[in-house]
Formats: C-alpha cells, structure tokens, sequence
C-alpha cells in the first residue's frame, strides 16, 4: 500500500530542475515532462503536467512474448508502471527480424512499478510512495539542498552512420518501391554516433529540454541504458475507455520572423506532399485502432492541424476510438505498434522494407515511453527528437527520420532531417564528420 503526501511549491521550474539532477543517484528513472506549454498536445486533459519516477519496486522485462507478460504483471499488481517499448519488439508479432548494427542493447520493453512517484500539478507536488514520511521528508530536504551543476561539456563530433550521397541514393530505390506499389509511404532513419563518450546525461536532458520545451519530453535511466527525448508527438493515450492517437506528418522549420513565419505555415497547410503523407497515415491509425474499438466508435477529430513549437511547425491528425470492453487495454496498444508515422504503409511491408535500407538497429528509437496508471489508463510518446546512451559502451546515438512518398525530394528529405535535429546538433557538436 502506497503512502500519499503533499507539498506546496514556490517555483515549479527550480523543484523540476533539482529533481532532474537528483534522480542521478538512481538505477532506474522515468521522467515525463509536458513543460507546461499551452499550446502543446499533452496539456489537454493532462492531469498532471510533470511526473517522476524512481526506485524499481517490480520489474516486468521479458524478451519475448512481451505484451502478454506486461498484461499479467498489470493484472497482478495493478500499480503505476513507467517504462517502455522498443520498436523491434515488432520482431515478437511478426516474421520480421533485425541484423542491423546495434551498440546500445536495449531489451524489446522494459517496465517498473516505482518505489516513489513524484506529480506536478500547479503548484502542488503530489508523492506516492511505499516510503515512511520520514523517509520522504529527507527526500524533500536532499532535493531542495541539490545542487545543479552548470551545464558544461566538450563538444562531441557526431559521426554520419552513412554519407549523404548514400541516404540519397537509398531514397531512390525507396521510391522504386513506392513506384511498383510495394509501399504507399515509408519512413526512413538515419543515425549520427559517436564512440567513446561520457557524458552528464541528466545535465544533457535539462538543458536540451529547457531550449525545446516538448510536450513530451522524456528522460529515462535504466541501469547503463539512457534515453533524452524531446518527442513532439504522442502514440497512444488511454482514458477511461477512450483511446487517442496524434501522428505528426508534415514539418517546416520556423523563422524569427514573425510575417515569415505565418506564411510557412500557411505554406505546410497548403502542402500536397504533407497531407498525402497525413492521410496515409491517418488511415492506418483508423485501422489499428479499429482492431480493439466499439463498432463505428473510430474517429478523425482534427485532420491537418498545425501546431507550433519553438524550432518548427508541425501538422498533427487526432484520431480517438472507444475502446471495446471485450479487449484488455494492452491489446489496444499491441494492435496500433509500431506507430504507423514511423513504420508507414502498408505498415508490414513497409517494415519489410526499413530492415532492408535502414543500417541501424532502431531499438528504443521510434518506440515510445510512458507510464500505465492503477487504474488503466495509460499515456505513450513517439521517441523522436532524440539521444539514446549506453554508458557501459559508451556509445551515443542519434537518429533521425522522415516519410518518403513519390512526391519526396531526397536533398529535402535530408535538410528536414537536419533540421529535426538542429537543436541537439547545437548542444553536442561543432562538427559533423562522415565515417
């Protein structure tokens, strides 16, 4: 039985910034960030605007029938439950397998019900713990006592996993696919990387979420594993019975200047190319979500929505369902994964197709993080935007994707990767080299 306590907080920003740096001295962590934003996509409904946790309670990590063995361990522990699904956990539901180049090792998922878990909502800091108070009382001093150390590290030089004469010329035997109607759309990722780093990662995550303040953001430890996310998008939210996804397809980049700036967007939301790829897209979560919903419950309730953030525009599609009682909420989440805005479509061919082009093993890239509620209501991001970490290897990776239709231009296709990691480009590197 968990003990429930309640503080008061004068400045949410500072409590968030020590609880970062404090969760260092944990083998295990998941943090969930909204950063508070307005206008961002999580804040609607969201119950809580930041959540933390720490300490592993239980563990659920099988390597194999995954989805099955997360039910179970719900069902016996019905407990608040953070973790993740890697993307290649599609290789346990499929006759797909990957041979791709792996340096990190993350396990197909990997869930924990947390020792304490710390909600932010306003101004009230809300503690679930199987702590005494005591216990959490010396917790609150330690955290307001943290210090957070400046952000200070040595420019690491990101190496390209393939030249850009490569990626081109992989976009044109992706669009030969698309052409013979293999694929209607596929998206494909590359990866920057650097051998041989240490780095604060904890320190990495605050600054880099402070600069792009994403609705939701991610960090998490697991052992010698790290991942720091600054995802735009969510896969999958379940409340009550129901269910809602918002794949993005479209990207622009912003400008600093303000008549500028409307006009791109006014230039994504008259994009043929996005909103083929939206629809594509849209109607592949239609499908996925139908597997476990009420008859006729599957709905559009925002197609082509624009949403602004700080580096880019993005065009983001709301699809919601009803869960139907029949089928366990799990089931809901096995049916529509992998995201289609990261596999594309159809989505079995088109992951034929990743495995076949793509160099690098995806693992937690492109999969997602989240946390399941005692009560069975969940909430998962796209892990986009991203550093994954294996501090043991000391490997860091990089990836980035995007859709490729017929209409693509490859040397675009590689600008807007670019772009998508302009940020985290900015706090890492002075230079990128190729291999």
């Amino acid at each position: 039985m968990r003990n429930k306590f309640l503080y008061r907080i004068k400045n949410k920003r500072d409590l968030v910034k020590k609880l970062i740096f404090w969760s260092k001295k944990f083998s295990h962590t998941c943090l969930l960030d909204s950063n508070d934003e307005p206008r961002n996509m999580s804040s609607k409904n969201c119950h809580y605007s930041f959540l933390l946790a720490i300490g592993a309670h239980k563990i659920c990590s099988p390597n194999n029938n995954s989805f099955n063995n997360l039910k179970q361990f719900y069902e016996k522990n019905k407990d608040w439950m953070f973790g993740y699904f890697a993307y290649d956990l599609k290789n346990e539901n499929t006759q797909l397998n990957s041979g791709n180049i792996d340096n990190l090792y993350f396990r197909n998922s990997y869930f924990f019900v947390p020792k304490t878990i710390f909600k932010l909502k306003k101004y009230m800091l809300y503690i679930e713990t199987f702590l005494n108070k005591q216990e959490i009382d010396s917790y609150m001093k330690e955290i307001e006592n943290q210090n957070c150390i400046k952000f200070c590290m040595p420019s690491i030089n990101l190496q390209k996993r393939e030249s850009k004469k490569e990626y081109i010329k992989k976009i044109e035997g992706i669009k030969n696919h698309i052409q013979k109607g293999d694929v209607y759309e596929m998206n494909y990722c590359q990866e920057f990387y650097s051998n041989n780093v240490e780095i604060n990662v904890e320190a990495l995550f605050y600054k880099l979420n402070k600069r792009t303040k994403s609705p939701f953001a991610s960090f998490l430890h697991i052992h010698d594993k790290y991942v720091v996310c600054t995802s735009p998008e969510r896969f999958l939210k379940k409340t009550n019975q129901i269910l809602l996804s918002q794949p993005i397809k479209g990207t622009i980049k912003r400008s600093e200047d303000a008549e500028i700036d409307k006009m791109l967007v006014n230039k994504l939301l008259n994009s043929k190319k996005d909103k083929i790829e939206n629809v594509m897209i849209t109607d592949l979560v239609r499908n996925d979500l139908s597997k476990c919903a009420v008859k006729k419950s599957v709905s559009v309730d925002e197609l082509f929505g624009v949403y602004t953030f700080k580096q880019v525009h993005h065009m983001i599609t709301s699809i919601s369902s009803e869960l139907d009682p029949n089928f366990h909420f799990i089931n809901a989440i096995k049916g529509a994964f992998p995201m289609g805005s990261m596999t594309g479509a159809p989505k079995q061919k088109a992951m034929e197709l990743i495995e076949f082009f793509e160099t690098t093993k995806r693992g937690l890239f492109s999969g997602s993080i989240g946390y399941i509620t005692p009560n069975a209501n969940f909430d998962f991001n796209v892990v986009i935007r991203s550093l994954l970490y294996n501090s043991s290897k000391k490997y860091l990776s990089v990836m980035v994707g995007g859709a490729i239709t017929s209409r693509s231009v490859a040397e675009d296709e590689y600008d807007e990767c670019l772009i998508k990691l302009k940020e985290i480009f900015k706090i890492l590197s002075k230079k990128i080299v190729s291999e």
